[in-house]
């Protein structure tokens, strides 16, 4: 028998689930290649990706195993044409989550409300799209890959469930969807299995990246060719995914001013923020049922140790995307006033590495909130006590939703109103996929 508060959960108000259930219709639907392709465990993907390239499972040794990579440099292609074409086929592989056959692994994914850790799937996913892309590009010949192929983006998670249940047995498929000279599209796709059926409950979207043995220089990946009319649809989408994310980039409001519309939303917060008693551009008034922005964050600090490493002896992308999950939710949790459901995670960019011993800073902002939607970003950042320097590694962008209605959130100042705004664009751009 499930536990009561498991029940519970199941049965929440339709109107929260309606929103989630809609999925990504949108999307181009992927071919079926689970043909022939054994499923591979979920402890075994980092003991894989160690052995494709060579790392110790010691830290004490880890210099040693990284100056034996450059021996690889050899072996890097000099050009793509030398690469032999992939098909999406070719880099297909399924991953299962045991947690109903094998309840013994179910606690380290288990949160206080008796479902799954949201944040313990990003580090699944992570892992799972480097395998597939090193799958994508692996020699027959060569026992190791030379390739430093590291996670550059996290273009787009969408979840079409709000509860992952711990009892259930998850699944994860993925391919490489799109290829560039050195930069690699990842689709993958998570269910969970009820009543002797693997149901939806996300599609995530990754930006791997193919660098020299030593991660220094870009390197080149093999050719993607599609083979039906499916996967040159789903191939133009990686495409168009480019150009957005340069057309987002382009637009940033670290680059050019707001939009006229934009403009004229940051002023009537302004007016509607004056005090009338007072004639002065200074004194400002909260409007009813209003948090100002300065008052809805919350900040983290992180000791980054070897456990948390990566196969190239840095800090794990997917830890980093589990601790900034993790603060992103106790900041919409603390500011709504009940359990938020993660909707979506979008535009993570990694910016640079973070190393083993280093110092991260996080600090999650409520920025934009709409009815019972809370738009968190976080910021993460490394601080080297030696220099006394910050240097920005990651921004994270998440869209929670509430039980209940949340308070609107207000900008005070001009650095909080682009702040809004961005959370703005993200809101919007989540609301389309879903």
């Amino acid at each position: 028998m499930l536990p009561t508060r498991l029940c519970i959960m199941r049965n929440l108000p339709s109107v929260l689930a309606r929103t989630l259930t809609s999925g990504t219709s949108g999307s181009p639907v992927l071919p079926d290649m689970s043909e022939g392709h054994l499923p591979v465990h979920v402890n075994n993907v980092r003991s894989r990706l160690r052995d494709i390239v060579g790392a110790s499972t010691n830290w004490r040794d880890h210099v040693q195993a990284m100056q034996e990579r450059k021996a690889l440099h050899t072996l890097l292609a000099k050009r793509q044409e030398d690469l032999s074409p992939r098909r999406m086929k070719d880099s297909y592989l399924e991953v299962i989550l045991p947690l109903g056959s094998q309840p013994e692994i179910r606690e380290k994914y288990l949160n206080v409300h008796n479902s799954v850790r949201f944040g313990r799937i990003l580090e699944d996913l992570d892992s799972l799209g480097v395998l597939i892309c090193y799958t994508h590009t692996k020699q027959e010949m060569q026992p190791r890959s030379p390739l430093s192929i590291v996670t550059a983006l996290v273009d787009k998670i969408n979840l079409c469930k709000k509860i992952i249940y711990p009892d259930c047995d998850i699944k994860f498929t993925g391919n490489v969807s799109w290829v560039g000279k050195t930069s690699m599209e990842v689709k993958m796709h998570m269910l969970q299995l009820h009543d002797g059926d693997y149901s939806p409950v996300l599609d995530a979207t990754f930006v791997m990246v193919a660098r020299d043995p030593e991660n220094k220089r870009p390197a080149f990946v093999n050719p993607l060719v599609p083979e039906t009319p499916e996967e040159e649809e789903i191939f133009k989408q990686g495409e168009l995914n480019k150009l957005k994310r340069i057309d987002f980039s382009t637009a940033s409001l670290l680059k050019m001013a707001p939009t006229a519309e934009e403009r004229n939303i940051v002023h009537d917060i302004f007016l509607n923020t004056l005090d009338t008693r007072t004639v002065s551009f200074r004194s400002r008034k909260l409007p009813p049922n209003s948090v100002w922005m300065e008052d809805a964050k919350l900040k983290g600090l992180q000791i980054c140790h070897p456990q948390e490493r990566n196969i190239f002896n840095r800090i794990f992308g997917g830890f980093l995307m589990r601790k900034a999950f993790e603060l992103g939710w106790a900041t919409a949790c603390s500011y709504g006033g009940s359990r938020p459901f993660i909707v979506s995670v979008d535009d993570i960019m990694f910016q640079r590495p973070v190393e083993v011993g280093s110092l991260l800073l996080l600090s999650g902002q409520v920025c934009y909130t709409e009815k019972n939607y809370i738009q968190v970003r976080v910021h993460s950042e490394v601080y080297d006590a030696d220099t006394r320097e910050h240097q920005t590694t990651n921004i994270f962008h998440f869209t929670f939703m509430s039980q209940n209605e949340v308070p609107r959130v207000v900008p005070k100042t001009y650095g909080e109103s682009m702040l809004y705004l961005d959370g703005k664009r993200h809101f919007a751009a989540t609301m389309k996929e879903i």
